[in-house]
């Protein structure tokens, strides 16, 4: 008797382990709702016409859905002949998916496929550059693109591999005036290495806290 209930102890353990590990596995959010803000910070090169640019990227995101971005490339950090020299752009990110599939259940279960799929992102903003023999600043435009994140872990906390891409316009050719050169349009590919976090801000229930 003493060993049966040692077994059935065991069993009761193994049960109860095995149980919390589905419970684990149930969070499809994959620790997405640990905070409601998330920052991304990474570095890598914007690949463009004639030479690539060293390049950093920083994200903040509300929700995992809506934020905004700042990039900063540069071609004399590598020694290239990139054409513009110098790039900043900013503006604002917006990632449809994670919310919809989230709250309707539509997970795959399979923690890579769901964050890369959640991190499609549409971005639109504003872009300065510095074209060859000119200041920096000198050329301003718009730019416009999409984007995802590859998770290395499955989970949302943690290295990501970003790629993001698009068309940038100066002001001269949305203009309509003659395109001088890549400073005027041009594709860009940026692709970093970034650490990406969720951090609890309580701006959900900021007006909550607020009214007590």
């Amino acid at each position: 008797m003493p060993r049966l209930g040692l077994c059935t102890a065991a069993a009761l353990l193994l049960f109860g382990a095995a149980g919390a590990a589905r419970a684990e596995e149930t969070d499809t959010s994959y620790g997405r709702i640990e905070g409601d803000v998330s920052a991304s910070l990474g570095l890598g090169a914007a690949l463009g016409p004639r030479a690539p640019r060293a390049a950093a990227d920083l994200r903040l995101r509300y929700l995992w859905t809506a934020g905004v971005f700042v990039t900063y490339e540069d071609g004399p950090l590598l020694g290239s002949t990139s054409e513009p020299r110098r790039v900043f752009a900013t503006g604002v990110e917006l990632r449809p998916l994670f919310l919809v599939r989230w709250l309707q259940g539509l997970e795959t279960g399979n923690a890579y496929v769901d964050l890369t799929i959640d991190s499609l992102g549409f971005e639109l903003g504003a872009v300065f550059e510095e074209p060859v023999g000119r200041p920096f600043g000198s050329r301003a435009g718009l730019q416009a693109g999409v984007g995802l994140q590859l998770p290395m872990l499955p989970h949302a906390t943690g290295p990501v591999i970003g790629v993001h891409g698009g068309a940038r316009w100066s002001d001269a050719a949305l203009a309509g005036r003659a395109i001088e050169g890549p400073s005027d349009r041009a594709l860009y590919l940026l692709v970093t290495i970034a650490w990406q976090q969720a951090f609890k801000a309580h701006i959900v229930d900021l007006g909550d806290r607020d009214s007590r």
